[in-house]
C-alpha cells in the first residue's frame, strides 16, 4: 500500500473520533492536524447539571471566536464540516447524573446541543448499574422513562460503562439505534470494561455500532498497545456483525502519556481508585500509552494507512474512520 493512496483515502474520508475526555480548545489542533472531521469531547460523566451546562457554555463561547470550529447537531453539520474544511465539535455527556432526577433536563441539553448520552459511567446511577458494580440489577423505573425519553429527544443512548443487563434492556427498549461509543470486543481481550458477543449483536440489530477504543487496559494486556492489536478489535466486531457496525471512539484523556505528568496522573488514579469509579481489576496505574502510531490524534492517519495494509477496502476503511458514525447520526438526529 503505498503512501500516496492513503493520504487520498485519509484526505478524503469522513473521519469522527466519537469520544474525547481530552479534547478542549487547548487540543482541538491535534484533531485537526491529525485530519479529523469531528470528534466528541466529553462534558460531563459524574457531575451535577449545574457543572455540565458550565462546561456546555464555554464550548459555546469557544465555537463562537473560533471560526474553524462548529457545533453539530445533524449528520447533515458533518458533511458541510467536511466540505468547507471546519472542525465539528459533538456534544457527549458520559452518565446520567447531569440529569439529576428531572428528565426534563435531557430536553434542555438537547436545545443545547447534546446528541449522545451515555446511562452509567462505571457505577450504579439513578438509570441503571455501571458495569463496575458487583451486581447488575438492569434499568430502573426512571432509567426505563429516560431511555424513552432520549428517543423522543433523538438523543443516542449510549451503554459504554454500563453493565451488562442494563445495557442489554436499552438495547431492547430503545426505538432508535443504540451504540458502545467507546468498547471493545471481550473476545479479542478479557477486560470488564470490553463487551460480549451478545451485547455487539445485539446493539448491531438496532442499527447501532461500537466504537472502537485506545485506552491501553481495554486493547490488550500489553501496557503499549500495538496499532495491529487495536485494528483486531474493529476485525472481530466487523466479521461478528459487519464492518456497518464497527467505528472509533478512542477515548484520548487528559490522564494519559505525553499529556500528563506521570506524578500527577497517580494521583488522579488514586483519587478514582479510592472512589471506586475505576477498580483496579479494570484499570492498572499510569502510565498510559494509547497503541503506537496513534498515541495521539495526531496520529490518525496511521490508523488509515494499517486498515488498508491490513487488506481492508478503501470503501470498508471509509465506513470505520466516519461513514457509520454518520448513518447512526442521520438515523437518530435526521439529515
Amino acid at each position: 500500500m503505498n503512501a500516496t493512496h492513503a493520504e487520498r483515502v485519509h484526505r478524503d474520508a469522513i473521519i469522527i473520533d466519537a469520544t474525547c475526555p481530552l479534547l478542549d480548545p487547548t487540543y482541538v489542533d491535534w484533531w485537526i492536524e491529525g485530519g479529523a472531521t469531528a470528534a466528541a469531547p466529553t462534558l460531563a460523566s459524574s457531575e451535577d447539571a449545574a457543572h455540565t451546562c458550565k462546561r456546555i457554555g464555554g464550548w459555546l463561547r469557544a465555537i463562537a471566536q473560533d471560526p474553524r470550529l462548529r457545533l453539530v447537531r445533524s449528520a447533515a453539520d458533518v458533511e458541510a464540516c467536511k466540505r468547507d474544511g471546519a472542525f465539528g465539535i459533538i456534544f457527549h455527556i458520559q452518565g446520567t447524573a447531569p440529569i439529576e432526577d428531572n428528565l426534563d433536563m435531557i430536553s434542555v441539553y438537547k436545545a443545547l446541543g447534546v446528541g449522545i448520552i451515555q446511562l452509567t459511567y462505571n457505577v450504579r446511577n439513578r438509570a441503571g448499574d455501571g458495569c463496575e458494580e458487583r451486581n447488575d440489577a438492569g434499568l430502573s423505573n426512571f432509567g426505563v422513562d429516560l431511555v424513552k425519553r432520549l428517543n423522543e429527544e433523538r438523543v443516542i443512548v449510549d451503554c459504554s460503562h454500563t453493565g451488562y443487563r442494563t445495557t442489554m434492556e436499552a438495547i431492547a427498549l430503545s426505538t432508535a439505534p443504540v451504540v458502545f461509543s467507546h468498547a471493545n470486543a471481550k473476545a479479542v481481550h478479557p477486560s470488564p470494561r470490553n463487551i460480549t458477543d451478545e451485547q455487539i449483536r445485539a446493539v448491531a440489530a438496532t442499527g447501532g455500532l461500537v466504537g472502537t477504543v485506545g485506552f491501553p487496559a481495554f486493547v490488550s494486556a500489553r501496557p503499549h498497545p500495538t496499532l495491529d492489536e487495536f485494528i483486531d478489535h474493529i476485525a472481530y466486531i466487523a466479521d461478528l456483525v459487519g464492518i456497518e457496525h464497527t467505528a472509533i471512539g478512542i477515548d484520548y484523556f487528559t490522564g494519559q502519556a505525553g499529556v500528563m505528568e506521570l506524578e500527577q496522573a497517580k494521583a488522579n488514579y488514586a483519587r478514582w481508585i479510592a472512589s471506586r469509579l475505576w477498580q483496579p481489576e479494570t484499570y492498572p496505574p499510569p502510565p498510559y500509552h494509547y497503541p503506537a502510531g496513534i498515541d495521539d490524534p495526531r496520529g490518525l492517519p496511521n490508523l488509515t494507512a494499517r486498515l488498508l495494509e491490513r487488506g481492508f477496502s478503501e470503501p470498508d476503511v471509509r465506513k470505520v474512520l466516519g461513514e457509520n458514525w454518520l448513518r447512526v447520526y442521520r438515523a437518530v438526529w435526521g439529515a
